[in-house]
């Protein structure tokens, strides 16, 4: 078999580096061909010096810039690209095979609906993408005959616990089960969260992760935004998604079928294990993670997300639900002011607590219309972030 021609869009970032370590273990199989970053000038530079890929781009043109002078007194040949459309023009190159969409946030929509739209095999790490683009991105997939397959963990072990005919999914599942650690806060009296600093709620007790998701998953909005990708990847009813707190992240998530039985996807928490699924589906490669000891396994535990006490702890986890039921455009609308609250959260301009007041406030005052394309869901994106940043100002006043 030829070798399978990789782009790893966002390969600076934890999804990223992890993609590479996968490549790596089977160089015989893969071929780095493209990078992309933001800002980390240093690292992807590093990362072509090792890969010697044809292309790499950058978000703005400062780094890009930067980049290009480090690979050429380097003497790396790779062609440096800058700004939003060069990862578009990676995702979409004919010399592509595979997309690993890890851009953080709704920046990587578009780059993953170019991909889906070239018809590649489009590895999602990138949840926005569906939070955003819901049924108009999986338009572009059915349209570009583009495979998707999920990389989060949780989606990787729903997906890995269904049936290969997708064509009795609906007959046969009645609930998808998603697990989450709870975060570094699971247990902490929610009176005292208003105190939490970013250094606290980046300190993910089972994870590594880029400082964005971590705050995601100390306020539990990860999952929320899980859960909308759920209902679109799987096609199910909101209502037949149900969430459940599992400290110790050794099952990822959970599909029960109506006759009663339960499958599950056991592993320990390391990324390489769903992203050496999504390099070689339908087949399984080395990635690198350690194998499960059952004989020195903890005992394994779950609470109820929706308990009242983890509804007052976690009042975003609700809003998922809430915007799936809501006019098309209201998750856009969500995501677009998380990204705000928790930047400036990240910034020490409101604290923890305050992200949720944010977000409640810009769903409130922000119409989310009936958007229809790519363009008119980045324009409402961007509208529910000047929204969300003046909800930011006034909390900081």
């Amino acid at each position: 078999m030829p070798k399978q021609r990789l782009a790893v869009l966002g390969s600076t970032g934890s999804i990223g580096r992890n993609t590479l370590d996968v490549a790596a273990r089977h160089a015989h199989a893969y071929e780095v061909v493209a990078l992309a970053a933001s800002t980390s000038v240093d690292e992807l530079a590093a990362q072509c010096a090792q890969w010697r890929p044809r292309v790499a781009a950058m978000a703005s043109a400062p780094h890009a810039a930067q980049l290009a002078e480090k690979l050429k007194s380097e003497g790396v040949p790779t062609q440096v690209l800058a700004g939003a459309q060069a990862a578009e023009e990676i995702a979409a190159a004919a010399d592509v095979d595979v997309v690993m969409g890890a851009i953080v946030g709704a920046a990587g929509l578009a780059p993953c609906m170019a991909a889906a739209r070239a018809g590649k095999r489009l590895l999602l790490a990138n949840k926005e993408a569906l939070v955003v683009g819901g049924d108009i991105f999986l338009a572009a997939v059915q349209q570009g005959g583009a495979t998707l397959l999920p990389i989060d963990s949780e989606h990787s072990a729903i997906f890995q616990s269904l049936p290969a005919d997708r064509s009795v999914w609906a007959e046969q599942v009645e609930r998808i089960i998603l697990t989450a650690s709870g975060g570094p806060f699971r247990q902490r009296a929610p009176e005292t969260l208003r105190d939490v600093t970013p250094e606290q709620a980046c300190a993910h007790p089972n994870w590594r992760m880029g400082r964005k998701i971590s705050v995601d998953s100390a306020t539990m909005m990860n999952k929320a935004l899980e859960v909308i990708e759920a209902r679109w990847l799987f096609d199910v009813a909101p209502e037949s998604i149900e969430v459940l707190i599992h400290p110790q992240s050794v099952i990822h998530s959970m599909v029960r079928y109506r006759d009663g039985s339960m499958l599950a996807q056991l592993g320990t928490p390391d990324m390489r294990t769903p992203i050496s699924y999504g390099l070689a589906w339908p087949q399984r490669i080395e990635s690198g993670a350690a194998a499960l000891d059952f004989a020195a396994l903890a005992p394994l535990t779950f609470e109820p997300a929706d308990s009242a006490e983890h509804r007052a702890r976690f009042p975003a986890l609700a809003l998922a639900w809430e915007a799936l039921r809501a006019p098309r455009g209201t998750c856009a609308v969500l995501n677009a002011a998380n990204e705000e609250a928790v930047a400036a959260f990240l910034q020490r301009r409101i604290r923890f607590t305050q992200m949720y007041e944010v977000v409640r406030a810009t769903l409130d005052a922000t119409d989310p219309g009936a958007p229809d394309s790519l363009e008119t869901l980045l324009a409402l994106h961007e509208a529910a972030r000047a929204a969300a940043r003046e909800q930011i100002a006034r909390l900081a006043e």
